[in-house]
């Protein structure tokens, strides 16, 4: 179950910045190498992850052996960023407006973000700053709302028939065509720790004050009353789907050394 909605919503997860980097799922390691198969001959592979949140996504690019650069334009999300990952150098900014220079890295990756992104402002910039031969790749880590807990959660929530966004990830003419891939993958909860991460979703972020309390206590009731999630550790089945394109045109080249 991902975040969906306007730009209200998109500025909603630094007031839950620490929430955030602690309860949000990471991405597992199969779906990284598929992202940066097409460049993974690179020496020195430099990769930026834009709408980096808290680095969820930074931590597994990093452990891919790949030197990361985030961009995250909320500065409380930054803030946690920078202390989770000291060595990643960090900046402030947007897809629409990446302060990198031209031709810089072999890849840009988006966790959980691309659906934020202005898609006719982003391509450009995002193709800017590629090398030859660079991807760009959008992943998305979504619950699986057909089995418990998350099918009783998603009730709740009303969000039964909600859209993957990356089905609205459309081509670009400065790329070549869309590739998809699918990965399973699971975060070892409790009915504590995955109310605390319903907690982080923009949705809920949004809502008044009350009416956020309130639904979170339903949230919290029917996990802690669920005979499968509400004594210990229980695995929450994750989906995580890629969408990859590769740069048009150009050959693939090594940075200066």
């Amino acid at each position: 179950m991902g975040d969906s909605g306007g730009n209200r919503q998109g500025t909603s997860f630094g007031s839950n910045a620490v929430g955030y980097a602690a309860h949000r799922p990471d991405y597992p390691h199969e779906a990284i190498k598929w992202t940066l198969g097409p460049v993974s001959g690179r020496q020195r592979l430099t990769v930026l992850d834009v709408g980096a949140g808290t680095g969820q996504l930074t931590s597994g690019l990093w452990a891919s052996g790949a030197t990361v650069i985030a961009v995250e334009p909320d500065e409380r999300m930054r803030a946690e960023l920078i202390r989770s990952h000291p060595d990643t150098e960090v900046h402030g900014g947007t897809a629409e407006d990446i302060p990198l220079r031209d031709g810089s890295v072999d890849a840009v990756v988006a966790g959980n973000a691309f659906h934020w992104f202005d898609q006719e402002r982003a391509f450009p910039e995002i193709a800017r700053v590629l090398r030859p031969g660079g991807v760009f790749a959008a992943l998305w880590n979504d619950d699986d709302a057909d089995v418990e807990p998350m099918s009783g959660v998603a009730r709740i929530l009303g969000w039964e028939t909600a859209t993957a966004p990356l089905e609205r990830v459309r081509p670009h003419r400065q790329f070549a065509e869309l590739k998809h891939a699918e990965f399973r993958h699971a975060q070892r909860c409790t009915a504590e720790s995955l109310e605390a991460r319903m907690g982080t979703l923009s949705p809920i972020l949004a809502l008044p004050d009350e009416e956020r309390i309130a639904l979170m206590d339903r949230i919290g009731r029917y996990l802690r009353d669920n005979p499968d999630t509400g004594k210990g550790e229980f695995d929450l089945p994750i989906v995580t789907s890629v969408t990859r394109l590769e740069l048009r045109g150009g050959v693939a080249v090594q940075p200066p050394a």
